[in-house]
This record gives C-alpha cells, sequence and structure tokens, in this order.
C-alpha cells in the first residue's frame, strides 16, 4: 500500500505507526488481522496514556480495567472513551469469532484514524494543527460478493412477500451461482494478496520487533517516576492537553453508527448498517437476532414514508424501534421519533411455512395488543454517548415500554440483551394480585415494620423506581427488609435482588440475618432462597438474592471483560443508603482504592445507575445525595415516634463539661519559647516571632496539651 490513513503518525511514535500500517496492509487479505492489529493500536495508545500520568496498574491489566483507571485520573470526555472501546468490542470479536467482514474492518480503520488523531493533537507539537483530510477508504474486495448477496436477499424478500415459492426460482438460481462463483474469485484473491502480504510482514517483523522494544523501554522509563508532587503535576499537564485535542474532536453520524453497532454487538445483537440494510434486502430470520437498519415505515395519515433507524428483531418478531442521532445531540426528545416508527412500522405478519409478509395494514401485532397504536412493545433512541447525570438529555441510551401509556421514558446505561427483552415481553412473570391476598403475621413483623413494607409494595405497583425508607436506628431495618424481599419474591414481582452494603461488616450482617430469620414452615430464608454471599462472585439460575459491597460490583460492573446483563437484578436493596466510605480491613476486590467519599458516592450512582431495575433506600437519616438518587421517602418512622410508641428507650440529656482552656483557648506571648515536631517526628525548640492563639479545635491537631486531654 503507497499511501496511508495513518501518515501522520510516523513521526509521533513508530510503534503506533507500524501497528496502523500493518492492519491496513492486511485488509485486503484478511480483516480479521486488522482488527486484532487495531486493537492492540487501542492498547498501545491506553498505555501511552498511562504511563503519561504514572498510573500504576496491576500486571498485565485487561484494557477495559486500563480505561477505567485512565478515566478514573484523568476522566476522559466520552467520545474518546466510547472510541477506545470500539476499537476493543472490534478486536475482541475478530479474536473470539475468527471471521471478520470487509465492511467491519473499514469502520474499524475509521475509528482508530480518529483516535490516533486524538493523540497526536493532545501530545504532539507536529498534530497540534495537523487537518490529515478525509480519510480514504481501501479498495473493498468482496465489494462484488457484498452486492451479489444484496440482491440475493433482496429477490428473496420480494418472492416471501408475494409468497412465491424460493426452491426452483430461475432468477435466484443465477444469482446464487454467481455468489459462488465470487466467492471464489474472492478466496483466490485473498490468497494471492495474503501471500503477499506474510512476505512483507516477514520482512517487517524485526523492524517491528525493535519497535516495540524501544516502546516498552520508553514505558518502563516512564513508570519509573514514585514523586506524588511530580505525578500530580503530570496529570495537570496531560488533562490540559487531552482537553485541548479533545475539543477538535467531532464524531460525525455514520461514525456514531460504528460506535452504536459495536455497542449492539457487544450485547449480542447481529448488526452491521452498512450491510443489514432493509435497502439491500436484509430481513429478519428465526433464530437470529438482528438490529436491521432502515425499516421502513408509512404514516397513514401525513401519507409520508419514513424509514426507522434500526428495528430489533428477536426472530421474527420486532421488538423494538431505534432512532440514532450525531454523537452529542440530544436523546431523550429523539425518542418520539423512535415512537413514531413504532406507529408507522410496516406490518410483520407470519404466514404458513414461517414465511414472512410486509404490509401496511392497520392491525398491530398479539403481543402489543395493551396499547394497540404502537406495533413494537419497546422503542430506544441513542447517540453512542454514555450516560451521565450532568448531560442526561444528552447521553445514555433512552428507553420507553410503549405498552402501557403510562410508562415513563427512562435512560439506561447500557444496551439490553435480547434475552433480557425476550424476558420482559414476559408478562405472566408478575403478579402483584399475589401481595395483596399473601399474609403478614407469619413474618413476625411490628405494626411499623407492616406499614414501611405495605408502603414499599404500594409504590412498586404504581410503577414506583426510586423508593427510599427512612426508619430509625434499631427499628429493625433489616427484619423489615428481609420480610419485605420475602414477600416480593413468592409473589414474583422480582426474580433476583441485589442487597447492597458500603462494607463487609454490614453485609456478614445481612447474611446472618437471612440465616436466622425464621419465615413460613419454620424455615429461614437462606433454607426457602439461594442466597449468595460477598465472596461469592458466579451467579446461578436458582440465585434469588446477592449480597455485595458496592466497591466489589464497581469492580465486577466497570473493569471485566465481559459486559454484565443491565436486567441481571430486578431490585437492587441498598443497605444504610446514606453511608459514604467507610475504611474496612477486611475490604476486598480493589475495594480500598475508593479512599474518599466523593469517589464512594460517585461509584454507588454509577453503579445503581447502571442496572435497569427498581432501587430500594433504606436510611435512619437521608442525606441530599441519598434523597437525590432515592427520591423522598414513602415511609417515615423516626426516632422520636420510637420511644413514644415504646419499641426505644430516650437517652439521658448529655453533660457538658466546661474547663477555662476551653472557653479560653491558649495564648502564647511574642519571644516565648516552644517545642515544634515536624512530619518526620523531629523535636526543636523555637522562640515564637509573634503572637498565637489557639481555640479547642486546634488541641491535638496544631497544639499538643496533656493536661487538657486528662
Amino acid at each position: 500500500m503507497e499511501t496511508t490513513n495513518f501518515s501522520f503518525l510516523k513521526k509521533h511514535e513508530p510503534l503506533f505507526f507500524q501497528l496502523a500500517v500493518t492492519a491496513e496492509k492486511a485488509f485486503s487479505s484478511d480483516p480479521n488481522t486488522t482488527l486484532l492489529k487495531l486493537r492492540q493500536l487501542g492498547e498501545a495508545l491506553a498505555q501511552d496514556v498511562a504511563c503519561r500520568i504514572g498510573l500504576e496498574v496491576g500486571e498485565r491489566p485487561t484494557q477495559h480495567e486500563l480505561l477505567y483507571q485512565i478515566n478514573r485520573k484523568l476522566g476522559l470526555d466520552p467520545v474518546v472513551r466510547e472510541l477506545f472501546h470500539a476499537l476493543r468490542l472490534a478486536g475482541n470479536n475478530a479474536a473470539h469469532q475468527f471471521h471478520t467482514t470487509h465492511g467491519e474492518a473499514i469502520s474499524a480503520l475509521k475509528v482508530a484514524r480518529k483516535l490516533a488523531l486524538w493523540h497526536c493533537q493532545a501530545f504532539s507539537s507536529k498534530c497540534v494543527d495537523l487537518k490529515p483530510g478525509p480519510f480514504t477508504i481501501p479498495d473493498d474486495p468482496s465489494a462484488n460478493l457484498s452486492k451479489v448477496q444484496n440482491e440475493i436477499q433482496l429477490l428473496k424478500s420480494q418472492l416471501q412477500a408475494t409468497n412465491q415459492q424460493l426452491e426452483g426460482n430461475r432468477e435466484l438460481l443465477l444469482l446464487q451461482q454467481a455468489e459462488a462463483a465470487e466467492y471464489e474469485k474472492l478466496a483466490q484473491k485473498m490468497q494471492e494478496e495474503r501471500n503477499v502480504y506474510e512476505q512483507l510482514a516477514l520482512e517487517a517483523e524485526a523492524e517491528l520487533v525493535k519497535v516495540k522494544n524501544e516502546f516498552k523501554a520508553k514505558l518502563k522509563q516512564a513508570r519509573e517516576t514514585k514523586d506524588d508532587a511530580e505525578i500530580q503535576s503530570k496529570i495537570k499537564q496531560v488533562t490540559q492537553k487531552i482537553r485541548k485535542a479533545t475539543s477538535k474532536l467531532r464524531l460525525s453520524e455514520e461514525e456514531t453508527r460504528i460506535i452504536i453497532d459495536n455497542q449492539l454487538r457487544d450485547r449480542g445483537w447481529e448488526v452491521d448498517t452498512t450491510t443489514l440494510d432493509y435497502r439491500k434486502g436484509a430481513r429478519p430470520e428465526k433464530g437470529c437476532n438482528k438490529a436491521i437498519a432502515e425499516w421502513p415505515c408509512y404514516n397513514p395519515q401525513t401519507k409520508k414514508n419514513t424509514r426507522a433507524d434500526y428495528v430489533l428483531f428477536i426472530g421474527l418478531q420486532p421488538v423494538a424501534t431505534i432512532e440514532s442521532k450525531k454523537f452529542g445531540n440530544d436523546v431523550m426528545d429523539d425518542l418520539r421519533q423512535a415512537e413514531e416508527y413504532s406507529r408507522d412500522l410496516t406490518k410483520v405478519t407470519v404466514i404458513p411455512d414461517n414465511v414472512i409478509q410486509y404490509t401496511t395494514a392497520e392491525a398491530s401485532p398479539e403481543y402489543n395488543a395493551a396499547n394497540p397504536v404502537y406495533r413494537t412493545p419497546f422503542a430506544f433512541s441513542a447517540n453512542g454517548r454514555e450516560f451521565q447525570h450532568q448531560l442526561q438529555t444528552k447521553s445514555g441510551i433512552w428507553f420507553r415500554d410503549l405498552r402501557k401509556s403510562t410508562n415513563k421514558s427512562r435512560p439506561l446505561m447500557a444496551w439490553p440483551t435480547p434475552e433480557e427483552l425476550l424476558d420482559s415481553l414476559d408478562t405472566k412473570q408478575t403478579q402483584p394480585d399475589l401481595l395483596a391476598s399473601e399474609p403478614m403475621a407469619y413474618l413476625g413483623l411490628r405494626p411499623f415494620q407492616e406499614k414501611a413494607v405495605k408502603a414499599v409494595e404500594g409504590a412498586i405497583t404504581k410503577g414506583q423506581r426510586e423508593i427510599l425508607i427512612a426508619m430509625a436506628t434499631g427499628t429493625g431495618k433489616t427484619r423489615t427488609t428481609i420480610g419485605l424481599m420475602y414477600r416480593l419474591l413468592k409473589a414474583r414481582l422480582f426474580n433476583r435482588i441485589l442487597f447492597l452494603v458500603d462494607r463487609n461488616t454490614l453485609g456478614t450482617q445481612a447474611q446472618d440475618g437471612f440465616k436466622d430469620m425464621r419465615l413460613e414452615r419454620n424455615k429461614s430464608f437462606a433454607e426457602i432462597y439461594d442466597v449468595k454471599e460477598l465472596q461469592d462472585q458466579a451467579l446461578d439460575t436458582k440465585t434469588k438474592v446477592q449480597v455485595a459491597t458496592v466497591q466489589a460490583m464497581v469492580s465486577r460492573v466497570f473493569k471485566a471483560d465481559k459486559p454484565i446483563p443491565i436486567r441481571q437484578y430486578d431490585c437492587i436493596v441498598v443497605d444504610e443508603a446514606h453511608r459514604g466510605y467507610t475504611l474496612d480491613k477486611d475490604m476486598t476486590e480493589g475495594e480500598m482504592e475508593l479512599r474518599n467519599f466523593n469517589d464512594y458516592v460517585s461509584a454507588y450512582r454509577r453503579v445503581l445507575d447502571y442496572f435497569d431495575t427498581v432501587r430500594i433506600g433504606l436510611t435512619a437519616t437521608p442525606a441530599a445525595h441519598t434523597v437525590d438518587i432515592f427520591g423522598h421517602p414513602v415511609f417515615t418512622y423516626s426516632y422520636r415516634e420510637a420511644v413514644i410508641d415504646g419499641w426505644l428507650v430516650d437517652y439521658e440529656p448529655p453533660y457538658t463539661l466546661q474547663t477555662r482552656l476551653n472557653m479560653e483557648g491558649i495564648h502564647f506571648e511574642s519571644g516565648e519559647k516552644v517545642t515544634l515536631v515536624n512530619t518526620l517526628g523531629e523535636i526543636r525548640t523555637e522562640e515564637l516571632p509573634d503572637e498565637l492563639d489557639f481555640d479547642v479545635d486546634d488541641f491535638n491537631q496544631r497544639v499538643l496539651n496533656k493536661n487538657f486531654n486528662k
């Protein structure tokens, strides 16, 4: 290849240039190798950024974990994070499936160029004002094959729509023969080019090894910085450079679609907006979970034709419409467009022998009979940007269940899998009527505890998703919660609950409660339902409750390569929901990294936001951030009420002890000799140049006084 889309990298960093050019050269003969090399490029870029800020990571961290750590230090813009993750996901797909289309490889090359240019503009003076021009699309050897395959798909859909037999159709037979011939030509051409590429790669291998070793040496040298002040200075400098480079970064709608494709593919959907397109003959199939682009819609009132950006199909069943917008556009308002697509979607009818017929008939699918205005049960809108509270209308994946007109839209942090959407269609799972008839006497709850349970159940049945209970310390929140969880599971309102705590000691207390509290037939909760404890990470189909710390869930959700389903839990119960981070010597799974309140609250909220679930918070003293997450309490039982009702014993009035030092403080005259202790514990005597005063708040912090302690 004489020209390259990555020439700007040559003077910036030789390894980056070598990896990018190797990926380009492999494109024609082996697009799978292209994606693997581009994943390596993304990893090298991330390692370089990590070393520039003195970031210490474990031995051979995954790319997902490394990006998480970098983001914690630098607060990467969502555009940059998504570009990194797009390369990671594309590379993972190539590594696991061993088959890549040339279209996927072209998309990845576009993303890699965008990311490499960002890195170059951030860290190289040669690239600051660089204007590289448009991306040059390499010659696609599979173009003729793709054209024939599109014609086959289109003809098949036309024959099915008119209820004609596919077998024996002369035109289809000729196209299939042409497809076989194109396959043979492509295989021969790829093999010829692979022979050339392998020879070139062999010749370049020694140079690539040399460049890699030089890069590793630079990384090792950069990691040797141990001085905290120097590291903080580096972080500040890198942050400024990155922000400047990011301000120039813009994604087109086509590039946003590439990111959305990767996100959907990572969640189990078959998707490719360049090839899996209705206009090119793409249609749903039994046993396949497809995201088909540009599906036709027709509004009989306005007599206008439109196209849905994507329609999600589980087998032959359309389950959702998607409106995709350019990165950064408002997605909350765009959800209305997705709802209109659902309303105007051309009807999908399955006729005998599972042949699909497409019409614009008025009738709606049976599964959406509750709200026949819409032809799919769900609608989504997205712009590829990760959800942020500060920009919530312009980020996240906005979702609405269209089966009830009262259902409200809400943002999700990730796409649901086909299995999760299919589970959502199973309305037989939930039976709220069972709650009304279920007795409570066997729970052995106090009257106010029963009221708390009823208040939460009432909020859930009304569709409330954020719920807070405020009960004074000592009034039995844990017992109340166990009784509530048992009833919700028994009535099948929920299938699996996450019991979230902020430290191991609270988790252990909860585990003991599940084992000790007797319910029906004198059996404990843990004897009736499977409870996974703090040390258990793996879930199985029988698991009904999992106990975990916030810090452990941060590791499992945001650092693992394999994504956790957003609907893995139907409900999250948060014990002591007002708390911040408390140091606990028994913490595991990297939990000690959340060392301050802001870190904790940020991670705590991200975990809750990640799961598309009902949240129930338990607290004695609702803090501002608690109300912000869970809303105002649906039930409150104060300390004073508990004392009046006789459930708690009131405390004695406090004694206040006053001393002269407490009231007057400590005063030193100018010229007075005092003993000073520095941070190393060294002691010296000095004469004060001026007067000094200390009040009681300074005792034992700035001034030591043993008699006051006595």
